[in-house]
């Protein structure tokens, strides 16, 4: 008998135990959706005040206004898609902060802002910048491209052209592409965006 009960209360332990890990495990997820929320909140905060003139005029908040499930549901149909959207350029950016590798998408936007450039004389000095903050071994952003194009890139900077950086950028959107957009459209963060609010009440069942 005290064996028989001693049983009963090591499985009523070991259910409690179970409970208590799958409470656990609920909270951890409501604490990466809100930790993902307050990443997007501020990156999209950082965005909108370079366009603090533009979004006088047009109106902010339609400007960064959260996307509708089915807009969202648009970037799963191509890459392009969701680079176009700021509001999912903003996403993607946090995701890849939080997987420690927004260095990506950081020097593929430093290379469309490159390629847009007119004065000769900034298109070397964002050059040499892109190569220190991006290319060169250790720099503070480094990308994982292979040597033979660092050493092209070295080589082209010295007389800057709009096409310095093509190759790697090239390599860096087919990275994305193929390996963090797939796990961003697997994400919590995006499955939440794709439904359809929830109002308080029916969290609360």
């Amino acid at each position: 008998l005290a064996l028989q009960h001693g049983g009963g209360r090591m499985e009523r332990g070991g259910r409690r135990r179970s409970e208590a890990e799958e409470a656990e495990k609920g909270r951890m997820k409501r604490t990466i959706i809100k930790d993902w929320k307050t990443r997007l909140s501020y990156f999209l905060q950082n965005s909108s005040n370079s366009t603090k003139m533009k979004s006088k005029k047009v109106g902010k908040h339609r400007t960064y206004f959260r996307p509708s499930p089915e807009e969202a549901q648009l970037w799963s149909e191509a890459f392009d898609e969701l680079l176009a959207n700021k509001y999912g350029l903003a996403a993607f950016r946090a995701f890849l902060k939080s997987e420690f590798c927004e260095e990506n998408i950081d020097f593929w936007l430093a290379c469309e802002d490159f390629k847009k450039t007119k004065s000769p004389q900034k298109l070397t000095s964002k050059a040499k910048k892109i190569y220190n903050d991006f290319i060169e071994k250790e720099a503070p952003k480094e990308i994982n491209i292979d040597f033979q194009t660092k050493n092209m890139i070295a080589q082209n900077i010295q007389e800057a052209t709009h096409t310095c950086f093509s190759a790697a950028q090239k390599r860096v959107y087919s990275l994305m592409e193929n390996n963090s957009y797939p796990r961003f459209l697997e994400s919590e963060f995006y499955q939440e965006l794709c439904k359809t609010p929830i109002t308080r009440a029916a969290q609360g069942t």
